[in-house]
């Protein structure tokens, strides 16, 4: 059964693109019917380990083996691994059934659903990993399908450029990984995660010299593990490519954001948790980049105009929840809100995405409205997604979010008091930019001036059944699942998959704080239905005044432009340089050219000598018999 999980979605990737010439719907339904498979499967592991203590390692063949140094290729079952293989798996295969709707016309389906497949089993091969070799395969894995997918409308330069800046990117982070990878092959002899975890408290006090300062070990490979957590789960600086990645169709953009890739690095985080406890410098700036990417998401998120671009954002927002709750050592919150957030931020893409299939491709909430009555499905199921995100109360956003705001204020430290507060100002920002997006797509007059609104319908069943079953697990998941990942007996349930050093208590929380945050988000409804949809001339008139503050979150708070001029532009001319003056110039001009024309002076000069006169011959024959005789004579 293990092995079925893992390698159907590979299975199936391969049936479905080489057997896309057998008939019409081939590659669709093989490749949604076998991560379907994976996915019913994953849940039995899931549940069996719950009710049954069910876990274990199941080793596929031996990698390699050279001296001590062993790594294999295994399924590794725990707790932790059991929850994401069911995010992994569900959300993939209502991606997969969704996208059969909403790629119908696409001329190059199969290959689309054959990526998709590839991409699901990479992350899959990530998460059962018991080393850190495997984990890298399926690391870099992901990111080889996210450049697949975010560039699969290769025809579009700008699907291109995003593809080629989320590879670029996630490079960066990636060496961050690799080097972490190196460091603890190096001092801890091993790769595997339960021979480095058992041997960290003996490295907890060792010092190293890393260029030429003095550096305690575990914070240094905690610091590059988070590097490279960075790149992948889009945190504050090396977070420019996710909303370019929007470039791609939007059902890549759902499993992107709800289950593959940006979740992994939270993943990464919380499975080296018996490391990062060892390290509260690198505990610390875990928690401050995650403060900072969730209010630096939120307040771009209220400004945006593309539908996606803003769900996006809001998706590095949650990321940032995720990662101030790990950095509090509140691991198991931060799972828990990775949990539900996959369902309710994939209901609100596949929901966008029915959207933009009802406007003919049409992204901008400005050119939206009026369409409630249109599309009653897609309404009721946004409703819901957007009620889940904003952490309504007893939606399951509510339990997850709110959870992490309460564990940062019980870890009673000043970074946790700190992260709490910016928690719950996060927490109204995004309920405002949600409402923004909601109100702007159904409510209001009807903007669309290039399709009419009785031109509008809402979307094939085949789109609707997997918005069905994630709206059931945006409402339910936060209620059936808080007792057992965060409850006062949660530690039965992850059973060592998560470290706990120093565990935050249980404590009894002050009545203000439990509701301050829900307060805000009921609030923010009627606040937001004022100011975009009955009166909207405020906000008009607010951007007309020409103050810097709407223009730099419009513009990202100028990240882009900032990497613009300090490395992009620099790389392109020393580029320049290297390219004209030395390849062109020298290389060039003395190697492959230079030898080209030499050869082709001293051909043109012999050619001369091709008269066509027998005494032009004659000599040349009695000049070579003297130079032969010469040489005899001489030697």
């Amino acid at each position: 059964m293990e092995y079925a999980i893992l390698f159907l979605p590979l299975l199936g990737s391969l049936v479905g693109y080489f057997g896309r010439s057998l008939t019409k719907y081939f590659a669709e339904i093989s490749t949604s019917f076998f991560v379907s498979i994976s996915a019913i499967l994953s849940i039995f592991i899931f549940w069996d380990g719950l009710q049954n203590n069910n876990y274990g390692n199941f080793i596929i063949f031996e990698w390699i083996s050279s001296g001590g140094f062993t790594a294999n290729w295994s399924i590794n079952i725990d707790p932790l691994s059991s929850v994401m293989l069911v995010v992994v798996t569900f959300v993939s295969a209502l991606v997969h059934i969704y996208s059969i709707g909403y790629m119908s016309h696409d001329p190059h389906k199969p290959r689309f659903m054959s990526y998709l497949s590839l991409f699901t089993f990479s992350m899959l091969a990530l998460v059962v990993s018991d080393n850190f070799l495997q984990l890298f395969f399926g690391w870099e894995g992901v990111g080889l399908c996210s450049y697949l997918l975010i560039g699969f409308w290769y025809k579009k330069d700008s699907a291109n450029n995003a593809a080629i800046k989320a590879f670029i990117v996630n490079r960066v982070g990636d060496f961050g990984l690799a080097l972490a990878i190196f460091l603890i092959f190096f001092f801890f002899g091993s790769i595997n995660f339960q021979d480095v975890f058992q041997a960290t408290p003996q490295f907890a006090e060792k010092k190293i010299i890393f260029f030429g300062f003095e550096l305690n070990l575990i914070t240094l490979i905690c610091v590059f593990l988070f590097i490279g957590a960075m790149g992948k789960s889009a945190q504050f600086l090396l977070h420019t490519w996710l909303p370019d990645a929007m470039e791609g169709p939007t059902p890549v953009s759902a499993l992107i954001h709800a289950a593959t890739m940006v979740t992994a690095g939270v993943f990464l985080v919380v499975r080296c948790s018996p490391m990062f406890e060892y390290s509260q410098v690198a505990l610390n700036l875990v928690t401050i980049i995650g403060m900072i990417t969730a209010i630096f998401a939120a307040s771009v998120a209220l400004v945006q105009n593309d539908i996606k671009k803003i769900v996006a954002y809001s998706t590095c927002s949650q990321l940032g929840y995720m990662f101030f709750a790990a950095g509090v050592g509140a691991y198991h919150v931060a799972m828990f809100h990775l949990f539900t957030h996959a369902f309710f931020k994939a209901l609100l893409f596949l929901g966008a995405g029915s959207i933009i299939h009802a406007f003919k491709d049409e992204q901008d909430i400005r050119n939206m409205g009026g369409i409630r009555k249109k599309l009653p499905f897609t309404y009721a199921f946004m409703l819901v997604g957007t009620l889940a995100l904003t952490g309504f109360p007893f939606l399951s956003g509510f339990y997850s979010k709110d959870s992490i705001i309460e564990f940062a204020y019980l870890r009673n430290s000043t970074l946790g008091n700190y992260a709490a507060t910016i928690g719950i100002l996060t927490a109204f920002i995004t309920s405002i930019y949600s409402w923004r997006l909601f109100f702007k797509a159904f409510h209001g007059s009807y903007n669309n001036k290039k399709v009419l609104i009785n031109e509008t319908h809402e979307s094939p069943f085949i789109m609707l059944i997997p918005l069905m079953f994630l709206g059931l697990g945006a409402i339910f998941s936060g209620y059936l699942f808080k007792s057992t990942f965060i409850g006062h007996h949660s530690n039965e349930f992850w059973q060592g998959s998560i470290f706990f050093l120093n565990e935050i208590k249980h404590d009894v929380l002050p009545l203000w704080f439990l509701l301050i945050t829900p307060v805000l988000v009921i609030i923010s409804i009627p606040v937001s239905l004022y100011f975009y949809i009955l009166n909207p001339s405020v906000l008009e008139d607010f951007k007309k005044t020409n103050l810097p503050l709407y223009n730099f979150l419009l513009n990202k708070w100028y990240i882009d432009e900032l990497y613009e001029k300090v490395f992009v532009n620099p790389a392109k001319r020393i580029g320049s340089i290297f390219w004209k003056k030395g390849d062109i110039g020298i290389i060039d001009k003395f190697g492959p050219d230079g030898i080209s024309k030499l050869v082709k002076i001293i051909s043109d000069k012999t050619g001369r000598l091709q008269t066509g006169f027998i005494y032009d011959y004659a000599f040349v024959m009695l000049l070579g018999l003297s130079i032969l005789l010469t040489y005899l004579i001489l030697k």
